[in-house]
C-alpha cells in the first residue's frame, strides 16, 4: 500500500529509524484502525521484492518494519530474506490471526477481538501489545500475557482516541501487573505517519 521513512513509534523499538512497508489487505476489521485505506487491495499496489529491497536498502534505515493491513496474510519468506541479506533489521507487526511466515528480528503480535490470534503464534512473539479502548481491553491483556514466552516484552497501549479515558485503568493494571509496559503512539504526537 505505502512505503515510508519514519521513526518506530510504539512498543519496544520507539523512536529507531525505520523504514515502513504497509502491505494492503486486512480482514481484521478493527473499528477504530487509523489506517482503514490498506484494508483493500488494489492492482496497482504490487511491486516486485527486488525493487521493496531496494528501496529498503536506499532508505538510509537499518529497520525495515512490515505492517499492515494485515502482513501476514502473505508469504513473506522471499521479502524478508532479501531484506535480511541487504544487512537490515526486519520487524513483523500483525495480529497473529494468520501463519507468520519470513524471517524476523523482531516480532510485534497484537491481538484482536475481531478476529483471534493463532495460539500457536504467540509464542513467536518478542514483543505482545494489546489496545486498550476499556477496561475488559485489560483482562484480555491478563489472559494472553499468560500465552507468551517468558522474555516477550509486554505492551498496553491507549486507543488513540480514548487515551484520556483509560490512562487511569492502565495505571491501575500496572500496578498489579508490574511486567506490562504502557506503549504511546509517539508517531502521532510528532505527526509523523
Amino acid at each position: 500500500m505505502e512505503r515510508f521513512l519514519s521513526i518506530q513509534g510504539e512498543g519496544e523499538n520507539t523512536g529507531a529509524l525505520s523504514w515502513f512497508i504497509r502491505l494492503a489487505g486486512c480482514d481484521v476489521g478493527c473499528s477504530w484502525c487509523d489506517v482503514k485505506e490498506s484494508w483493500q487491495v488494489s492492482d496497482d499496489q504490487y511491486f516486485e521484492v527486488d525493487f521493496l529491497v531496494e528501496e529498503a536498502r536506499n532508505s538510509g534505515a537499518k529497520n525495515v518494519v512490515i505492517t499492515g493491513g494485515e502482513p501476514c496474510m502473505y508469504q513473506l519468506d522471499t521479502l524478508t530474506e532479501g531484506i535480511r541479506t541487504a544487512g537490515l533489521k526486519t520487524w513483523l507487526e500483525t495480529s497473529g490471526s494468520y501463519p507468520i511466515t519470513g524471517f524476523w528480528s523482531w516480532i510485534c503480535i497484537s491481538p484482536k477481538k475481531f478476529k483471534l490470534p493463532i495460539r500457536e503464534q504467540l509464542h513467536r512473539a518478542d514483543e505482545l501489545k494489546i489496545i486498550v479502548a476499556n477496561k475488559a481491553d485489560l483482562e484480555w491483556a491478563e489472559e494472553f500475557g499468560t500465552l507468551v514466552k517468558n522474555q516477550c516484552r509486554k505492551y498496553v497501549q491507549p486507543e488513540w482516541s480514548k487515551r484520556q479515558k483509560v490512562m487511569q485503568s492502565i495505571l491501575d493494571f500496572q500496578a498489579k501487573h508490574s511486567e506490562w509496559v504502557v506503549s504511546i503512539q509517539s508517531h502521532k504526537y510528532l505527526d509523523l505517519p
